[in-house]
């Protein structure tokens, strides 16, 4: 009987060291599925790291400094429409002389034989008398001047007893420059003339024409470039 006892005092101890064994032995591993997770966890810290110093390059795309520092560049290059006219097209210089004036213009005419007596002595013992005509609109009064004495194509000045030598000539105003005291015209064209006494009548229609127009003591006529006393010794 005290046998039988032992065995199986025996075998119960072996059963319970083998159950201690069993609760207090190594810890088992820990499943692969838990390793895992935390590398999963671990790799978007990086990324999300990365993402705020992405965001300031996103942001600078955005406000473009580049464009802000141009504005200026693209005032000072300003389009040619916005740009300043260049001085010879908006800004050209406006023509200088007298402003626009209305008036009557003197016109020169001839008195055959009047030795002086009305005006002055030309000629053939001629006179030179002036004349008016009706008002003018005119900023420099020369042009339209000796314009109105070649353009009349009568002898005969109305009913004054006036004649006019230039009357048959063929000839166009170009130009009159006042220098000083004198008077000088440029004229194109011919002569058409009906005597000798007609070269000192003509000429002194013209130069008295052109120097009660321009206030001139003096007066110098060109026709074809050349002198009218040169001109007018071929008559």
């Amino acid at each position: 009987m005290a046998k039988a006892g032992l065995s199986v005092l025996s075998v119960l101890g072996l059963t319970a060291s083998i159950m201690l064994t069993g609760c207090f032995g190594p810890p088992a591993p820990s499943p692969s599925t838990s390793s895992a997770a935390p590398s999963t966890t671990t790799a978007p810290t990086p990324s999300a790291t990365a993402s705020p110093s992405a965001a300031p390059t996103s942001t600078a795309a955005t406000t473009t400094p580049a464009t802000t520092a141009a504005a200026p560049g693209t005032t000072a290059a300003a389009p040619p429409s916005s740009a300043p006219a260049s001085p010879t097209a908006t800004q050209e210089p406006s023509p200088t002389g007298l402003p626009e004036q209305v008036g009557p213009l003197t016109i020169y005419y001839v008195a055959v034989d009047d030795n002086g007596v009305s005006g002055p002595k030309i000629g053939c013992g001629d006179s030179l008398v002036a004349t008016t005509t009706g008002p003018v609109r005119f900023t420099d009064q020369v042009g339209p001047s000796v314009g109105t004495l070649l353009a009349n194509k009568s002898r005969d000045v109305g009913m004054s007893g006036l004649i006019n030598a230039l009357y048959q000539s063929n000839l166009t105003y170009v130009a009159g420059e006042l220098d000083g005291s004198t008077i000088t015209i440029w004229l194109t064209g011919q002569f058409m003339l009906g005597g000798v006494c007609d070269i000192p009548r003509a000429k002194a229609q013209l130069e008295y024409t052109a120097m009660a127009a321009s206030g001139a003591t003096s007066a110098q006529v060109f026709v074809n470039g050349r002198p009218i006393d040169e001109v007018l010794s071929l008559k």
